[in-house]
């Protein structure tokens, strides 16, 4: 119990904040996902409100695009896959659909098109760095343009 008196406004901001917390053998390095404040376009919606697809893809957001920024140019992000032998996807798109399932589009090593369709409860993600496609100049950044529809979006949308 706390001596500590809140305005309801403060305590509805506090019940919609995150819990997180990261534990790392070196500390000082990059900020990670965990510790970096949420958009506050993700914090204006209440956690309770957002369904467990919605909230589990916005932080997945969040992690790629933390990943993408400790990346060097020669490399882009990548998602390996948990619980068997079945390679990487090299990530172009991700979504959700509300109220349970997360899907990540992308390619296979080989260059053939790839969709993973992933319950939340079961949800796994190793993110890897990959070297990036040498026909192009720059790195694919997709975390950053995750971040921009997240930014525009107020709702479900298809397209973006």
């Amino acid at each position: 119990m706390s001596d500590q008196i809140s305005t309801t406004a403060e305590a509805q901001e506090a019940s919609a904040l995150p819990s997180a917390r990261v534990v790392l053998a070196e500390p000082g390095g990059r900020p990670t996902a965990e510790v970096v404040p949420l958009p506050p376009e993700l914090a204006e919606q209440p956690i309770e409100e957002k369904s467990p697809a919605q909230w589990a893809y916005e932080r997945l957001v969040l992690y790629i695009q933390n990943f993408e920024e400790q990346l060097d140019d020669e490399h882009e992000v990548a998602m390996g896959f948990t619980g068997g032998d079945v390679g990487v996807l090299q990530i172009e798109g991700l979504g959700y659909y509300a109220p349970d399932i997360v899907t990540f589009y992308g390619k296979d090593e080989e260059g053939a098109r790839t969709q993973l369709i992933q319950h939340v409860t079961q949800l796994n993600v190793m993110l890897v760095a990959m070297p990036k496609d040498e026909a192009k100049q720059e790195p694919r950044r997709i975390g950053f343009r995750l971040a921009a529809g997240l930014r525009k979006e107020k709702g479900p949308s298809a397209g973006s």
